[in-house]
């Protein structure tokens, strides 16, 4: 029998902005995180200051954004037209209030619904924000969104413009820390698409001048390039396509009003469907759309009237309207392909000559492999009914109808008892585990055939919905959870030439990390402390002296799983496994997992770390 409760005008309570964002963080900036991930809030804290000041830029005011991030603190400083000095105040607190709204200031711009700058104030211990225009200042300081103290206008000889300064709450973003490999690569983003503009992030300066070229450029190695890069603009688009000689997938960049959609959209969707369509008819050939996308590389940026994007974290769009009297996005993409790619084409007869037999190439692999794809399918699905490599969870990365699971997360362990301890202490709903059965085959040099014929990739990459492309991608994070020692360390590098082989879009877009577990429990009667490195465990038994209790676990398998809990829970500590700008994926496996070279045997000697055993009198 239901229990009866009153329901009262005191049951009923209203939350002001502050309260409610600070409550659902969520739904303004996605997943938390703690800045191993690119898509982590606090990145996403940084994106909502910076568009504002990128706007500044594309209305044509002030060509300069300096930004410092020391520690925990970040500053942007843009020298645009400055915040009104009577609504310094409001913009940064008070909901749908913003200079978005009136169209005649802000055509096409980024943020249109005047929340991103109250979400970084609320969530921030400390937010200040600065104005300065016509010789004068205004300037107010919040903490979690509440005004603590505001400045009256004083004469000044400062130039005009906006800074901001924040540091994230470290209630809301637990052990939190700002990555600069992400940060980097989304100020590359802002000037690809805004050239002329000049982003100097901690004295290091950004500039492009060529927009999309540039980043295909910066991306690819040019000697991995099937044909030089086409580059093709328009009023209100602009595409840059390659084919890599390589790479099996597909490879995208798209960008909305100078907003990354990592998660593609509609713009995204037409620009795949036109690409297929241009090709077709200029070659007279219906060719599978499979084999005249493979391998392509390509960027595409639209601007678009009012986007309507599919989240508050505007990663993917979900306007089909360009607004202002033109077409929808699907046709203003196909037409503009059909025209200014069939021309290029018609001019650059070479390059069409190169994509041609990119295609053909693409078809024959295509027919060779089906067969083995077709035996490689139906052992995965006869293999998942009676094997237990995939303890799967509930939700999975595409399973949200506006937006993707973040928080889908699939463990790829090696033995019994480490994938034991993990199953048992995971959380169901959003942690899968994947147990390997050894070590995985060195796969450097062999051809896509090996990952049907291979058991463990086979199932690993059925596992990860990732046969024809990572588009289905079934988890947002790949980590690798391997034993702290020798062999572990071989797994992972075996795992990540795999991955750099046949599916490297999968460490391009950020989504495989490793594991860091604790090399050291040192606790007493009254507290316990987990050590992740040497000295990290002397720290801790100065700290808890006389003589605590010293563990050292050699293996996953020795965690129990309540430990284990704490360690893939809220405390979770993943390194991003990320690219180095500097070298190509084909040097960088042929370095570390080509034949043995007098390069990577001084490369070793170099670099060896030696660490010693802890002395037995310290261990209880």
């Amino acid at each position: 029998m239901a229990q009866n409760t009153d329901y009262t005008e005191d049951n009923i309570r209203s939350l002001d902005w502050k309260e409610h964002i600070r409550m659902r963080p969520g739904m303004y900036i996605g997943k938390l995180g703690d800045g191993s991930s690119a898509d982590d809030g606090i990145y996403i804290l940084l994106k909502e200051v910076l568009d504002n000041s990128i706007d500044e830029f594309v209305m044509g005011a002030g060509k300069t954004i300096e930004i410092s991030i020391q520690g925990p603190k970040v500053i942007v400083r843009d020298y645009g037209r400055g915040i009104p000095l009577g609504k310094v105040v409001d913009v940064v607190s008070k909901m749908n209030t913003g200079g978005k709204y009136d169209s005649r200031a802000f055509k096409k711009s980024v943020g249109l619904n005047g929340v991103g700058t109250k979400a970084v104030n609320a969530l921030s211990s400390f937010f200040r924000v600065e104005s300065t225009r016509d010789g004068k200042s205004a300037s107010a300081e919040f903490a979690s969104g509440v005004l603590n103290h505001q400045d009256l206008l004083d004469d000044t000889t400062r130039r005009k413009g906006t800074k901001v300064s924040f540091i994230p709450d470290e209630i809301i973003f637990k052990n939190y820390k700002f990555r600069n490999e992400y940060v980097a690569r989304m100020l590359k983003n802002y000037v690809y698409l805004n050239p002329g503009l000049t982003i100097v992030f901690n004295g290091e300066k950004f500039f492009s001048e060529n927009g999309l070229k540039d980043l295909l450029e910066d991306n690819t190695n040019a000697a991995d390039m099937t044909y030089p890069i086409i580059h093709l603009k328009s009023t209100d688009i602009e595409v840059a396509i390659t084919h890599s000689k390589t790479q099996y997938s597909e490879e995208y960049h798209s960008f909305v009003n100078g907003q990354n959609t990592t998660q593609g959209g509609t713009h995204l969707a037409a620009f795949r469907e036109a690409f297929v369509r241009t090709i077709r008819e200029f070659y007279g050939k219906n060719y599978d759309a499979s084999d005249i996308r493979k391998s392509i590389i390509s960027a595409i940026a639209i601007k678009v009237m009012e986007p309507v994007f599919e989240s508050q974290t505007k990663t993917k769009l979900g306007s089909t309207d360009m607004g202002g009297g033109l077409p929808t996005v699907r046709t203003f993409i196909n037409e503009f392909l059909k025209t200014q790619l069939d021309n290029f084409l018609h001019k650059n007869p070479d390059t069409a000559e190169a994509i041609q037999r990119k295609i053909l190439q693409a078809e024959r692999e295509r027919k060779e492999l089906s067969g083995i794809r077709k035996i490689a399918r139906d052992r995965a699905k006869k293999s998942s009914l009676h094997n237990k490599k995939l303890r799967d969870c509930r939700v999975h990365f595409g399973d949200i109808k506006n937006g993707r699971n973040l928080e889908s997360t699939l463990f790829i362990t090696e033995g019994d008892s480490a994938s034991g301890s993990i199953t048992k202490s995971r959380d169901v709903n959003t942690q899968a585990v994947f147990s390997l059965k050894g070590k995985p085959l060195n796969c450097y040099g062999l051809t896509k055939k090996i990952v049907y014929e291979n058991e463990e990739f086979n199932l690993l990459q059925a596992a990860l919905n990732i046969e024809e492309s990572i588009e289905d991608l079934r988890y947002n994070n790949i980590v690798i959870a391997t034993d702290a020692d020798v062999d572990g360390m071989h797994i992972r590098l075996l795992l990540i030439t795999f991955f750099l082989q046949f599916f490297p879009e999968i460490i391009k877009e950020g989504h495989l990390y490793i594991l860091q577990t604790p090399l050291f429990r040192v606790r007493n009667k009254k507290e316990t402390i987990y050590c992740y490195s040497e000295q990290e465990r002397k720290d801790a038994v100065l700290k808890l002296k006389p003589k605590p209790e010293i563990t050292r676990f050699k293996g996953l398998g020795e965690i129990s799983p309540n430990e284990f809990k704490y360690f893939i829970g809220e405390n979770i500590r993943l390194d991003p496994v990320m690219l180095d700008s500097d070298m190509t994926i084909e040097s960088l496996l042929q370095f570390y997992m080509g034949k043995n070279t007098p390069d990577r045997q001084k490369f070793i000697i170099e670099n060896l770390k030696v660490e010693l055993d802890i002395i037995e009198e310290e261990v209880v």
